[in-house]
């Protein structure tokens, strides 16, 4: 099973050292790339493409769907109907099968482009403390549906002197052959380029926690206030050298385009990279996102003094950001709102959206997250998707919002849950 990112697959699973295709296997990837290429010219991705960037302005849109289930892939798309044998085709496959997906049989506002992005092959290394007992764990999604225990490092505030800041160790070499081997491929049906999604959000405290431990962190707000200050300049300075290392040697992309922001939505928009752009990325070109799920328990004054000051500087950097995921936001978007380039927030299932919807109104993006529950049984209950999506819709009527189904864990091994939700959406929209 494949680990299953945001719109992608975490391509780092895949071996490197064979870089030799089949013929049978560059078979299969053109004739999806074929496929992709096909679809890329409907006319309805230029209707999708003009809603986002109309949608990301503020300017009113109905409501905007997207899909991205995540775990749900790999019930979509079973390891048995992957047939490619090289590793790194395999993952090529599995990316190329979902676009296939989204194009002819998901039916949200996903765009479809005639575009293959490559990243970098890199190993990174993560936040670590030197000496300690324990190995750190390694932050993943598991494609299996399990769960993880946090080996936490940092037993003592005493120990900061000896953090070991994260490196992105970068494999040029082989990552110019691999842009090329799909080149060598693909090159003559999609735009075939380097995009490499480095991190996800600059909220920082899951790292923390994977230093801390969850329940450490909890009670050092009341035992350890200063060690918490200390801890989160280290992080916030470690995410200003990383941000100034992918600025200085290139390594950024432009995200204003069909690229997945925040934690839902997709960038496109006319607001960025802005007149100033040279061709040299920086994060003033980019869409920009944080959030903080972990110190959900936490109250609002607390988050306010301890974490979103270290926030807020990382997020100004940013030409245009987001916040959020799956805390709730009602008792924090006060202190978010604060952030002047704040474009697109998250409303997750534990919100309270009447509250969002006043509190957001029409200056920023209405980034609703509905419940995926509904679609992890084998049989989904059609009466209660369709009344929750009634009553979002309205709830949300007077912003600007997008219904967003992602963080599905499974579909019930039933993958038309996932598109009998979109159709049940686009009812429920049309009869608004």
């Amino acid at each position: 099973m494949f680990e299953q990112l945001t719109f992608r697959l975490n391509y780092n699973n895949a071996d490197f050292s064979d870089l030799v295709i089949p013929a049978g296997d560059r078979e299969v990837l053109r004739g999806l790339a074929g496929e992709i290429a096909e679809i890329a010219q409907r006319p309805v991705m230029q209707i999708r493409r003009k809603l986002w960037t109309d949608h990301n302005a503020l300017k009113p849109t109905r409501p905007l769907l997207l899909c991205d289930p995540e775990n749900g892939w790999n019930e979509i798309i079973p390891d048995e109907d992957i047939q490619c044998s090289n590793s790194i085709a395999r993952h090529w496959e599995g990316f190329l099968r979902k676009q296939v997906f989204w194009g002819n049989r998901m039916h949200d506002d996903y765009i479809v482009e005639a575009r293959f992005d490559v990243p970098m092959v890199y190993h990174p290394r993560t936040w670590g403390v030197a000496g300690a007992s324990r190995a750190a764990t390694i932050q993943k999604y598991d494609e299996k549906g399990g769960a993880y225990h946090i080996e936490c490092v940092l037993d003592d505030y005493a120990q900061l002197k000896d953090i070991t800041k994260p490196e992105l160790n970068i494999d040029y070499p082989t990552s110019a052959a691999v842009l090329d081997l799909a080149r060598e491929i693909l090159g003559d049906l999609l735009k075939v380029q380097q995009h490499t999604i480095w991190y996800w959000s600059v909220g920082m405290t899951d790292e923390y926690v994977f230093l801390r431990g969850m329940e450490k962190l909890l009670y050092d707000f009341y035992e350890e206030p200063d060690g918490i200050h200390q801890l989160m300049q280290i992080l916030t300075d470690g995410m200003m050298e990383r941000l100034d290392f992918l600025e200085a040697h290139d390594l950024f992309s432009l995200n204003n385009g069909m690229d997945y922001v925040g934690s839902g939505g997709i960038g496109c928009t006319d607001e960025l990279p802005g007149p100033d752009f040279d061709g040299h990325v920086k994060t003033r070109h980019m869409w920009g996102h944080s959030e903080s799920q972990v110190t959900l328990g936490v109250s609002p004054e607390m988050f306010a003094e301890f974490i979103f000051p270290y926030q807020k500087k990382l997020m100004e950097r940013f030409g245009l950001t987001c916040y959020g995921c799956c805390e709730p936001m009602d008792k924090r978007i006060d202190i978010v709102k604060t952030v002047k380039n704040l474009r697109r927030v998250s409303c997750s299932p534990w919100a309270d959206k009447r509250f969002m919807s006043e509190k957001l109104g029409r200056d920023y993006v209405y980034s609703l997250k509905v419940s995926p529950s509904p679609l992890a049984v084998p049989h989904m209950d059609e009466e209660l998707v369709r009344a929750q999506l009634r009553q979002h819709l309205q709830d949300t009527r007077d912003n600007c919002v997008e219904l967003l189904m992602k963080d599905n864990h499974t579909l019930g091994r039933n993958p038309r849950n996932l598109t009998r939700w979109v159709e049940i959406a686009r009812e429920e929209i049309d009869s608004m």
